[in-house]
């Protein structure tokens, strides 16, 4: 992995500052594979790269175009967008938000869906957000940021009396978690920062390497994979803090989790009707059963597979206008599935890799394969959505009085990803009006 100054992933600066030195860089051409990921975390959720490095690692991946999608919060969207114009790649934003579906007792209410934690609960974003939309987003978040907070605060004190219990000195919520996430800037918390706490915790006390896993063994009693523990064990390891938090995960999580409410979760059609009203694209996150999981992030474990028609029934019904995917972490026939109902259901497809952890690779070469390249052009066509709906919300995919309205979907994405590829990729607002204009012209 390429190294560059390291103001450019700094988390503590001023974003300003940030994309100053990102413009510094010297001059130089991709090396373009016409890859995409939409699905991007970066500082404002819990992930090593703020926004600008996050559009350069995605640059430096190949990608034709990235986005970021953060928890609970919008704060890279700016900068994700102007990192993304002065590296000369398409840049698009969104966020991702836990909803409930148990309003009015709906038909999955008491049914694990796509999340592992909780039932009822579900995982989606809203993607393609105009710019003047910005306030009004971090706004609405705004709420479920603090809910969520509070939540947190909760499950620290279940965490302490497990940690205190064992020789442990407490965690402080503001020192520990809070401080070390972007939450006063517009982030989010979320349990990653509560488990990291901890990694920080004991690293602090036993130092990296293999007193962790041997205390996580003898005092916690947990289990770890060779492959796990052979990680933490390794005091040169780069990615050991991030490591080390995927182990913290199944032995901590479960004995503090606290359910979310509605305060937190707000019900999906709240969310989806906000997202029309603002001329964004509200997305369900399929995730499918999971068998051996392809990339090894999940556990055996059944979701909505057994009953995924009547559930993108209801995901019409609530205002839902695309599903979001990730190719990598399903199979061929689950994905075939996937995209026959959203023809069926007038859905956009939308896909990307969700990026949390220095270990992942930004490239998505799964876009790359004949089945998936029109991936590539519904990643064009949002990145049109966005810069067109900024001009005018009439303007934005699905407006009743987008002048495409009454065409094909499959016919509007093709325009709208033609118009995306149009822009001038270091400056698309300036050449955003001219293609606003084509399209009223036909």
């Amino acid at each position: 992995m390429r190294e560059y100054p390291s103001v450019i992933n700094n988390p503590n600066l001023d974003p300003r500052e940030r994309l100053a030195a990102l413009r510094k860089l010297p001059p130089e051409i991709p090396a373009n594979t016409g890859g995409v990921n939409n699905h991007i975390h970066t500082i404002y959720s819990f992930s090593p790269y703020t926004p600008s490095m996050a559009a350069l690692r995605s640059r430096d991946a190949g990608l034709e175009a990235a986005g970021s999608v953060d928890h609970d919060s919008l704060g890279a969207a700016e900068e994700m967008r102007a990192a993304a114009a002065a590296l000369g790649i398409g840049g698009c934003c969104g966020f991702e938000v836990r909803v409930s579906f148990k309003t009015g007792a709906g038909p999955f209410h008491d049914r694990k869906i796509n999340n592992p934690d909780s039932k009822g609960i579900v995982y989606m974003t809203v993607q393609g957000i105009p710019a003047p939309a910005l306030p009004h987003v971090s706004s609405f978040l705004a709420p479920i940021r603090a809910a969520r907070l509070e939540r947190t605060k909760a499950m620290t004190s279940r965490l302490n009396t497990l940690l205190v219990a064992e020789g442990f000195p407490p965690l402080d919520t503001q020192e520990d978690i809070i401080n070390h996430s972007q939450y006063a800037r517009g982030g989010g918390v979320t349990e990653r920062h509560l488990l990291a706490g901890v990694a920080c915790l004991f690293i602090r006390r036993l130092g990296p390497g293999p007193l962790i896993p041997q205390e996580l063994k003898t005092r916690f009693g947990l289990t770890l994979p060779p492959s796990v523990e052979a990680a933490i064990s390794d005091p040169a390891n780069p990615h050991y803090l991030f490591d080390l938090v995927g182990a913290l995960k199944p032995a901590f999580l479960p004995q503090v989790f606290i359910q979310p409410d509605e305060h937190e979760c707000v019900p999906a059609k709240a969310v989806t009707d906000f997202a029309h009203a603002i001329g964004a694209v509200p997305a369900y996150a399929y995730l499918g059963d999971v068998g051996q999981s392809p990339t090894g992030d999940k556990a055996e474990e059944l979701f909505e597979d057994s009953y995924l028609d009547a559930l993108f029934d209801e995901l019409s019904r609530l205002g839902y206008s695309a599903v979001t995917y990730m190719p990598p972490r399903n199979t061929p026939a689950q994905l075939r599935r996937v995209r026959r109902l959203c023809a069926e259901k007038g859905f956009m497809e939308i896909s990307g890799v969700d990026i949390n952890s220095s270990r992942q690779s930004f490239s998505c070469p799964e876009t790359l394969l004949p089945e998936f390249r029109h991936l590539a052009d519904s990643t064009w066509a949002l990145i049109a959505h966005e810069r067109l709906g900024s001009l005018e919300t009439r303007l934005s995919l699905f407006s009743p009085e987008n002048p495409l309205a009454s065409s094909p979907l499959f016919e509007r994405l093709s325009v709208y990803a033609a118009l995306g590829r149009e822009l001038d990729r270091a400056h698309p607002e300036d050449s955003a009006a001219l293609l606003a204009e084509k399209l009223r012209k036909g």
